[in-house]
């Protein structure tokens, strides 16, 4: 099978689709299927080794987010000359926008099914930057428009799902989740991690994530500074990159928690990331934004426990007190439950055992499933572009 993948974001950006397109396209191939992933140019090394076969167009950073990239796959001669030879059986989008225009472009010219995922609360993205309704609801408009063109939708999450028909979509969707990487932890790694990074042996908790308010890193901030004030001798490891890391780096020295709080960047190598993941306590995730994160398991494979925001989506794989744990999205229920665990190391282990037998999936196991998708939908000839 030739599979299609078209996205808007990749390597070596690291936002969360980038990289559930990065683990089908280095999957499937595993599973006997060949993928040809449609994406921006990003610059990222030496192709040579990579699994899949990569054709990007030419782009141009977005000035309001510059680790983004976007362009018109259209305009780009030598993208549409490989793009016209390349041998598909299946689309499948894993954005409305550029992506899913071209992966529309391409099922009709091939005739081929088209697959799109939804993974977004992309109303929200659209009210932050316009701050209108009429034109956020006007854009989500154009989004369902895109997913009513596909021949089969899936979503990352039942309560993701729910989101596209609260948009307006009316049609069938497949729950299709996110998998995992499973790694086994460096041990040497964790006295590195404490020694660089300054934990020592403090007490540790983590958030890794986009720097950015829609994660509502803001209450995780907050409820740092009640630690603090309860006597709490601790350290918040903040990792990742984003377009409001100044503004938070103010919001740490004004609140006065400088000396609890490390921003400390992008995480490249996944060693250093799993120890960072198992060192902490307890790992801080209080995104409403968020549908299915790939942290949350991330986490859980090294044995710790997520703090999440009760009726989340990003909540929907965990009970609480059980595999993880639940707050209100108030800066003192979240300082309750992590003065809990922080007080409690015996109650944090049990969660993060919990965990690990019971939210990690591997992408292996997800992509059987997608292949059984996709070969239902070409061998049933029922498809909007079939020729």
């Amino acid at each position: 099978m030739d599979i299609g993948l078209f996205t808007d974001t990749f390597i070596p950006i690291a936002d969360g689709v980038g990289r559930v397109v990065l683990a089908y396209a280095e999957t499937l191939p595993k599973l006997g299927a060949q993928v040809t992933v449609s994406a921006p140019l990003y610059h990222f090394g030496n192709r040579a080794m990579l699994p899949f076969d990569l054709i990007d167009y030419s782009a141009i950073k977005i000035p309001t987010i510059s680790q983004y990239s976007t362009g018109s796959p259209v305009l780009d001669t030598h993208y549409r000359r490989r793009m016209r030879a390349a041998k598909l059986s299946i689309a499948h989008a894993h954005s409305p926008f550029a992506a899913g225009v071209e992966a529309v472009r391409i099922a009709k010219a091939k005739g081929i099914p088209l697959v799109g995922t939804f993974h977004s609360k992309y109303y929200d993205d659209f009210y932050k930057a316009t701050k209108s309704e009429t034109i956020s609801k006007a854009l989500v408009s154009n989004v369902v428009s895109f997913y009513e063109k596909c021949d089969e939708v899936w979503a990352v999450s039942k309560s993701t799902a729910d989101v596209l028909y609260e948009y307006g979509f009316n049609g069938e969707i497949i729950v299709m989740p996110n998998g995992v990487n499973f790694r086994t932890l460096n041990e040497d790694k964790l006295k590195e991690v404490e020694e660089k990074y300054g934990i020592g042996n403090k007490k540790m908790l983590l958030f890794v994530g986009q720097i950015n308010y829609k994660k509502n890193i803001k209450l995780a901030l907050e409820s740092a500074a009640l630690l603090k004030k309860s006597g709490v001798d601790f350290i918040l490891i903040l990792a990742g990159r984003g377009p409001d890391k100044k503004s938070i780096k103010a919001d740490i020295k004004e609140l006065g928690i400088k000396d609890n709080t490390k921003l400390i960047g992008h995480i490249d190598d996944s060693a250093i990331l799993d120890a960072l993941y198992a060192r902490a306590r307890a790992f801080v995730f209080p995104s409403l934004y968020d549908n299915a994160p790939m942290v949350v398991r991330e986490a859980a494979v090294m044995g710790t426990p997520s703090i999440l925001i009760n009726g989340s989506s990003a909540a929907e794989i965990v009970e609480d007190g059980v595999n993880g744990f639940l707050c209100d999205n108030t800066p003192e229920s979240l300082f309750e439950k992590l003065k809990l665990l922080l007080d409690n190391k015996e109650l944090a282990e049990n969660a993060g055992k919990n965990a690990k037998e019971s939210i990690p999936i591997s992408w292996e196991s997800i992509m059987n499933k997608a292949l059984k998708r996709y070969e239902a939908l070409i061998e049933s000839g029922n498809y909007k572009y079939k020729k």
